[in-house]
């Protein structure tokens, strides 16, 4: 059910909103009138982005919150309803990342990376709940990642929290349909490679530069879907064609994708500087209220990279039925 209120007149909680994908979020929704409620550990970022929310026309609240503490979230959403009387929808989209290979990465970042993007979903999808109920329904947006459907390596952590969440999301979805509040929906979004600071942010224990792989899509590709699915609420939906065609792949023939991918995030998630280990911004927040990340020059290659993952898609598509149709023939 989408939201019972045009996005004029809502209120929307939005996490990690202090740089990348919250941060073009939040910029989205002010342009169209929405009270946005900004969550993530960096107050000053987040002030920055909440008067950039006024001058483009929407209202704003300042929450300094970090989400892998219960208690924390609850006292977030209890600020947006008593400075506004309610939430219509809450974006869960605070992520951090440490990258390197699954045995090297020290055990404490591991958790961290488990606390802040699986278990701050659950948080906040949790406190979010009672509050939409109240205002007679609303959505959840849970911002998971491509790599909620399929892996790349060097980034285990990463990896197995967005699959959580993706299994997260479609569980509580079928509890509350089961419980008769369908009124509330949880949508699931898989954005492709995104121009933001995550990369320069990260965690990094592969003494190499971390780069995006690309194609690297803007971040408001993701705001505009996270827009589309607060008016009009679907299970999942991609953000960026290349997470389509990567995601078609990996259902035709996961055994050849995976090697694929493997092979190709291999070879351009490193640039050619070397680079200490660094816990980037796991523990301490390192935002300064940025949409994207710099990335600009690796967006180019979108056309090209888009049609070889196509290329490569159709190409497992026709040999998983040719082996298929030979098989059945046999029989």
């Amino acid at each position: 059910m989408p939201l019972t209120r045009s996005l004029t007149d809502a209120v929307v909680v939005v996490t990690g909103a202090s740089s990348g994908i919250g941060t073009a979020t939040a910029y989205a929704l002010a342009r169209r009138g929405t009270a946005v409620v900004l969550a993530a550990r960096s107050e000053p970022a987040l002030h920055e982005v909440a008067q950039r929310c006024r001058e483009l026309g929407g209202r704003a609240l300042v929450v300094p919150t970090d989400v892998t503490d219960p208690t924390a979230v609850e006292r977030l959403a209890d600020r947006a309803v008593a400075e506004f009387g309610r939430i219509d929808a809450w974006v869960n989209n605070a992520a951090v990342s440490a990258v390197g290979l699954f045995d090297e990465i020290p055990v404490a970042e591991f958790r961290r990376v488990l606390e802040v993007n699986l278990l701050g979903t659950a948080y906040g999808t949790r406190a979010a709940l009672p509050h939409l109920g109240a205002a007679g329904g609303g959505v959840v947006v849970n911002n998971a990642s491509v790599l909620a459907e399929v892996a790349m390596p060097y980034q285990s952590a990463y990896n197995a929290t967005k699959h959580g969440i993706r299994g997260l999301s479609d569980t509580v979805r079928q509890e509350l349909r089961l419980t008769g509040r369908g009124a509330v929906s949880i949508c699931t979004v898989l954005p492709a490679t995104i121009d933001t600071p995550f990369f320069r942010h990260a965690a990094n224990h592969t003494g190499r530069e971390l780069v995006p792989p690309p194609p690297v899509y803007p971040p408001e590709v993701v705001a505009r879907t996270i827009v589309r699915l607060l008016r009009r609420p679907r299970r999942e939906a991609y953000a960026g064609g290349a997470a389509r065609l990567i995601g078609l792949q990996w259902r035709v023939a996961p055994a050849v994708a995976e090697r694929v991918l493997g092979w190709y995030v291999h070879r351009t998630q490193f640039g050619p500087a070397a680079r200490a280990d660094a816990t980037g911004n796991v523990f301490h927040p390192d935002a300064a209220a940025e949409p994207d990340g710099g990335w600009h020059g690796r967006r180019r290659r979108i056309v090209r990279v888009g049609a070889a993952f196509g290329l490569a898609a159709a190409g497992t598509a026709v040999g998983t039925m040719a082996a298929m149709t030979r098989r059945a023939r046999d029989r």
